[in-house]
């Protein structure tokens, strides 16, 4: 076996062992298992190895994503989900916000949130935003306005605010210890916390808070997308096949009549449906990215493996539910877990229905 593929099945078993069995604990927020991670060799493995990280690069990164995300703890528990904020940081801020900044990040101690969407303006016009960010003649930036299901946000220290400054937008690093930081209120996603709302109430920041060149904030959102989809592609295939790893351990134990649920021609049916939906969707992801590890924005293949993933999720939760029963309605089965994150993978990083008229639009402008 080689060391790819060692490294594969040791971050699997680390997810099912360790990580699946304390979902619970982990959602309510009373359990730290980073250390854990770090003593198992697995801490931070995309990240620089001079900061800290594993140094592994993004190609092999993303061939093991699918196992990290069996589980939706399994990211930060194994210090990766921070990769989209230090790849930024890394690339574009000043180069004392990087000295104080991204070694803290990388080692679990700093936490930074990333803060775009606002409410009352849909998420598929950010030229919409009103959040503000306005420079003084000493040069500090003066930051106004309101985010919401903003991940991480009650406990971030920094958190990345994109805002309109002037006719263009910008992302300003706002250390959440400045006055007039507020996080207002914990919001649910179909019932479970973890997003928050926050407001700014005239937030001043130094100069070297500002995050690449003024007006280009965009841009930079825009370039954290195209490897954030495929991520939680990625992350979501994985779980769709943990679905179907617990919905054929089921059908195989659950006696019935003289045999098992495996027997029955609609639990076959179930099986291969999900199968297919599973198999098309990896192999979409991995088209995906194969072109954003090699820089590309790639557009199609990224809105593609997104659906694909979230339709694929949400096709074998409900199929592994269906065949535990009563048992799969419980939390102890893991599966309401999945079943949440699957409802609302449609909506993340844009609504399924942005990306079929968009991808739509796409394709058939490149056949005319």
């Amino acid at each position: 076996m080689n060391r790819d593929s060692e490294l594969r099945r040791a971050v699997r078993e680390f997810v099912d062992d360790v990580v699946v069995p304390a979902e619970a604990d982990l959602d309510a927020g009373t359990l730290d298992l980073r250390d854990r991670a770090r003593t198992a060799g697995l801490w931070a493995l995309p990240l620089p190895a001079a900061l800290g990280g594993g140094g592994l690069p993004l190609t092999d990164y993303l061939a093991l994503a699918e196992d990290e995300g069996r589980s939706d703890h399994g990211p930060d528990v194994l210090g990766s989900s921070s990769l989209l904020t230090v790849r930024m940081l890394a690339a574009h801020a000043d180069p004392g916000l990087r000295a104080e900044i991204l070694a803290p990040l990388v080692s679990g101690t700093c936490r930074v949130a990333y803060a775009m969407t606002e409410p009352g303006v849909a998420g598929s016009d950010p030229t919409a935003l009103r959040t503000t960010a306005e420079r003084g003649p000493d040069g500090w930036w003066t930051v106004t306005g309101r985010k919401w299901y903003t991940t991480g946000a009650g406990r971030a220290d920094v958190v990345l605010v994109v805002a309109r400054t002037g006719d263009d937008f910008s992302v300003v690093a706002v250390p959440t210890d400045r006055p007039g930081f507020r996080v207002e209120r914990e919001l649910d996603v179909l019932g479970v916390g973890g997003q928050h709302e926050i407001a700014f109430d005239r937030v001043r920041v130094p100069p070297t808070h500002l995050v690449g060149e003024p007006g280009r904030g965009l841009r930079l959102a825009g370039e954290r997308l195209a490897l954030g989809r495929t991520l939680r592609a990625a992350r979501w295939v994985g779980q769709a096949q943990r679905c179907l790893d617990l919905l054929a351990a089921r059908a195989g134990a659950r006696v019935l009549g003289a045999g098992v649920l495996a027997d029955r021609q609609l639990v076959q049916r179930l099986a291969f449906e999900s199968e297919l939906a599973v198999r098309s969707a990896r192999l979409l992801t991995r088209e995906a990215a194969d072109l954003v590890a090699a820089g590309e924005r790639a557009p199609v293949e990224v809105s593609l493996a997104k659906t694909a993933a979230a339709r694929a999720l949400g096709e074998a939760v409900d199929a592994a539910i269906q065949v535990h029963g009563a048992e799969g309605l419980g939390a102890a089965s893991g599966l309401p877990r999945m079943l949440r994150v699957a409802r609302s993978a449609r909506i993340l990083d844009g609504a399924d229905e942005w990306h079929v008229a968009t991808t739509g639009r796409r394709l058939l402008r490149g056949h005319q």
